[in-house]
């Protein structure tokens, strides 16, 4: 058996992972009460990759507030019923060894959408049907959305008062890991981009402006959870637009985002604006996640396209990114890292138990 960097533990604070193959958060648009109240379908969506042997396991955007919700049927985080039902996930997540992560979102401009899976997505549903007035930096409508309200300082407040919030219970639910959702073009992003940021206040303007609001609730979040528990932040890295958010602009803000407690720096891209042009491919946002690393000095992971075992250890192993996050691919085979560990040679003791005569077998037939 061989040692890979991938499955290496990485320690954040006083959270050691036990591997560098972690999830993205997957909106799963499933809570049908519309209560933000998670349920059985995101304890069997969040547990199987805790069981698949990933390290890291990260809960999708969950609004701060209700109307910070992507969806009506949104995860939430404003409430004690919503952290008590977190709670239990977290409990499987960590009794199949895995950290428990939770990615805390307010949707800005484009909230108040239908659900992924519903034909009318990508516009704004109606009050009557449980939509909402959304709210942004300024008053300047994503298309096919309505337009937005600006939000006032006493608004921003609120917004930082309700990450806070959110944090702290995240913490009592017991999630060892709270993820700022600063990309996608979402309210922070929405506020760090001059594209859809037009403010005059101390909220607009330069990059210091800009970034206020993102470094106001990073602060915020650190004094609620305390100096144990990780905090990452995921960043657009660019909008894919001239005049736009950069990977420059990001890696001067992502050290602000350090220096005021921020440990890791989840790295994507573009949501703000459609109709640009993306250069897909594998891997295509590592160069990004390299760059804000090298240049902030900063741990990062990276995401996009990594769908194999092999490409996974040469990013972690080229030190281009810290670790690896996964979507689409974790969804096709939740026991990737299992399997990406058997491909790699490397021995893992966090089989579970029930399924340990497989990989006996596995080993076996491997050494004929």
């Amino acid at each position: 058996m061989t040692t890979s960097p991938l499955f290496q533990p990485l320690t954040v604070r006083s959270t050691t992972i036990r591997n560098r193959i972690w999830v993205s958060p997957m909106c799963q648009y499933s809570c049908e009460n519309q209560d933000g109240v998670p349920n059985d379908w995101h304890l069997m969506h969040l547990g199987q990759f805790a069981a698949g042997g990933a390290g890291l396991v990260m809960a999708e955007a969950t609004g701060v507030n209700p109307i910070g919700r992507i969806s009506s049927e949104d995860t939430g985080m404003w409430n004690d019923q919503q952290r008590d039902a977190w709670a239990r996930i977290v409990r499987l997540i960590h009794e199949q060894g895995a950290t428990a992560a939770i990615q805390l979102a307010h949707a800005g401009r484009k909230a108040s959408d239908y659900r992924l899976f519903d034909e009318r997505c990508g516009t704004t549903k109606p009050f009557a049907e449980g939509g909402w007035k959304t709210v942004a930096p300024s008053s300047l409508a994503f298309p096919g959305f309505d337009v937005p309200r600006e939000l006032d300082h006493a608004g921003i407040d609120e917004v930082v008062q309700d990450f806070a919030a959110a944090a702290r219970r995240s913490v009592e639910a017991g999630f060892d890991i709270i993820e700022i959702h600063a990309a996608h073009g979402y309210l922070i992003h929405e506020f760090l981009s001059p594209l859809s940021n037009t403010r005059t206040d101390e909220y607009g303007g330069s990059l210091e402006n800009r970034a206020r609001l993102l470094l106001r609730i990073v602060a915020a979040v650190r004094e609620a959870i305390g100096n144990d528990h990780g905090l990452f932040v995921r960043f657009s890295a660019t909008d894919w637009a001239e005049g736009g958010w950069d990977q420059e602009q990001t890696a001067v803000v992502a050290a602000m985002a350090r220096d005021r407690g921020a440990d890791v720096f989840d790295i994507s891209t573009g949501g703000l604006i459609d109709g640009v042009e993306i250069p897909v491919g594998e891997g295509y946002q590592v160069p990004l996640a390299d760059h804000i690393k090298s240049a902030s000095e900063v741990p990062t992971s990276a995401v996009g396209l990594i769908t194999t075992a092999k490409y996974a250890e040469e990013v972690v192993a080229s030190g281009r990114a810290d670790a690896v996050m996964l979507g689409r691919e974790m969804l096709r085979d939740p026991h990737f890292a299992l399997r990406a560990a058997r491909e790699l040679n490397v021995h893992v003791d966090y089989w579970p138990r029930q399924y340990k005569a497989v990989q006996w077998k596995v080993r076996e037939t491997a050494g004929r």
